[in-house]
């Protein structure tokens, strides 16, 4: 298997960790909708995604797109680092705290 297909499959794998995580509101054969996560939830989405590896601003906003704002994402890591669950790194990079 190519180095390209199986980061594919990664990001789609990635893909519906976190949309498993959203409620479902309607759903048929072409389409599914999906409720925005609530602050809480999205704190738990990003600790989630930052316990697989550090990652930068824009990096989390591609991986939420279409789920939520940069300025929600912004204010979760902001709530995430002053309650010391996350920690910016010199790189402008965000960790979990407690993780490699």
């Amino acid at each position: 298997m190519s180095t390209k297909s199986k980061k594919s499959r990664r990001v789609k794998e990635e893909d519906s960790e976190v949309e498993s995580k959203l409620k479902v509101v309607y759903s048929d054969k072409d389409v599914v909708v999906m409720t925005a996560p609530n602050e809480e939830e999205l704190k738990q989405i990003l600790l989630d995604l930052l316990t697989e590896k550090p990652m930068n601003l824009k990096e989390l906003h591609s991986k939420l797109s279409g789920i939520a704002s940069e300025d929600k994402i912004r204010r979760a890591l902001a709530s995430l680092t002053e309650s010391r669950h996350v920690t910016m790194l010199e790189d402008g990079r965000y960790a979990k705290l407690g993780t490699d």
